[in-house]
């Protein structure tokens, strides 16, 4: 299995090279040559398998020859050890054909522990194996960062740098990430917004001699790697809902596009078949998009889902290039486009593909806040924000006779103060985020400029040669 940019200039490389850079040199997103199949027969059987049996079979399917099965499995094993309980992505049935997928049951209760703690040991075997040392550098818009970290602390052959929007963070999302003292991390505040961070490390990224020189690396879904593991707990749970002998849709909440590709990712597989809902917030960029074909950045709002105050969505990207029949020069032109235009627009050919698998909804801040005290009220789960809106997307989505699954992405607790605003009741807290707020804090504040960051991480690489 090898790996092509979606700008279409730079050559194939494994999974294992793939996984420890970021952007392919020409700036693009990588993505598999071909995809691999999974069989009706082999999904029933993934239904009577345990969540680290069930990734093995997906993700050697990605990894091909460059990782050892026993060192894939050995590393998966380790990864959802810290899980307690082995509750990786159960399943909730909410009745009317509704079900929640839950996925925030890892170290930093967020979907992205699921891909992270994988990414970080995968990472770990690489460099070792390879005798090198490796600078993460990632941008956050909350929850990312943390898992990173969780994943990635502590680490002897990485260094990791994480960027997150001053201010724009919950208070937990935050101290999740600035109260890790560990040598090898850094955290820092950027006086800035998400895109700004996430522009700044594209950037980075795009300065071939630097990432030649810091061997940077990234963890952020830009990663092929994490959206491979992502494409994993889709593959369960339509497993779980009788696919693919019957069509299952999705309703994700979305930012930066990365979640809800991987459930593409499993329907290119012939895993899953049906819908995918784009839930977004009031930065509505991709369901404009959809609509219209037109795709502009906007300024962010700030809401009470603040991993969702996204714009520029990177892994949009990638679905162009699928729509686009894999023509690495027709994206390239359009991402030439939103960088010199501040905007690009669909062809009726590329919006015609998409929406052959896409729909999208819009969900304000008010509703997401009016569906967590309605389903608390009746004694439902308490949602997050973000799970809100995946959850509201779906009742409206929802098709006759059709399962409908909305992802639910972060606790309730990480998001207390709109949830108590909501229900008039603070969540319950666990215990390992209670604690965060007696720990010391450690982070720096900087510009969103590239040329100060750059400065910083040079440094922090430069203090260990």
């Amino acid at each position: 299995m090898r790996y092509i940019s979606t700008r279409g200039a730079s050559p194939a490389l494994p999974f294992d090279a793939v996984m420890l850079s970021g952007l392919a040199p020409d700036g693009g997103l990588y993505m598999p040559e071909t995809w691999p199949q999974i069989g009706a027969d082999e999904m029933a059987a993934l239904a009577t398998r345990t969540y680290p049996e069930a990734a093995l079979q997906v993700l050697k399917r990605f990894a091909g020859e460059a990782i050892p099965l026993a060192d894939l499995y050995a590393a998966i094993q380790a990864a959802y050890a810290t899980f307690p309980g082995g509750r990786v992505a159960p399943l909730r049935d909410l009745g009317d054909g509704v079900h929640l997928l839950e996925l925030f049951h890892g170290p930093t209760f967020a979907f992205k522990d699921v891909a992270l703690q994988l990414l970080g040991r995968l990472m770990d075997w690489g460099l070792k194996r390879s005798g090198r040392r490796a600078l993460i550098v990632g941008a956050t818009s909350g929850d990312t960062g943390s898992a990173a970290i969780a994943g990635l602390r502590g680490l002897a052959a990485v260094d990791v740098v994480i960027l997150h929007p001053k201010g724009k963070t919950s208070d937990i999302q935050r101290r999740q990430m600035t109260t890790v003292l560990d040598e090898n991390v850094r955290n820092v505040a950027v006086e800035g917004n998400f895109d700004d961070c996430q522009a700044i490390v594209k950037a980075l990224f795009s300065d071939a001699a630097l990432a030649e020189r810091l061997n940077l690396a990234a963890v952020n879904s830009i990663n092929w790697a994490r959206i491979a593991a992502q494409i994993v707990y889709y593959v369960t749970a339509a497993a779980a809902l009788g696919a693919p002998g019957r069509e299952i849709d999705f309703a994700v909440p979305t930012g930066n596009f990365g979640d809800i590709f991987a459930g593409y990712a499993a329907q290119k597989m012939g895993a899953v078949s049906g819908r995918l809902i784009v839930a977004t917030n009031e930065n509505d960029i991709l369901k404009r998009c959809l609509d219209t074909g037109v795709y502009e950045p906007r300024g962010v709002v700030e809401t009470t889902s603040p991993s969702m105050d996204i714009q520029v969505s990177s892994n949009f990207e990638r679905l162009l290039f699928e729509a686009a029949d894999r023509d690495g020069a027709a994206v390239a032109g359009l991402m030439d486009d939103l960088k010199t235009r501040g905007a690009f627009t669909l062809g009726g050919n590329l919006r015609a593909a998409i929406a052959e698998r896409f729909d999208a909804e819009r969900v304000t801040s008010a509703e997401a806040a009016g569906e967590i005290a309605a389903l608390s009220g009746r004694g439902g789960p308490v949602l997050d924000p973000h799970s809100a809106i995946g959850l509201i997307a779906a009742r409206r989505r929802k098709r006759p006779g059709v399962p409908m699954v909305a992802l639910a992405t972060a606790h309730a607790a990480k998001f207390g103060d709109a949830v108590r605003a909501a229900t008039g009741q603070a969540p319950e807290l666990p215990s390992a985020l209670a604690a965060l707020a007696n720990l010391p804090e450690r982070f720096d504040i900087l510009p969103a400029e590239t040329g100060a960051i750059r400065a910083y991480i040079e440094a922090f690489a430069a203090r260990k040669s």
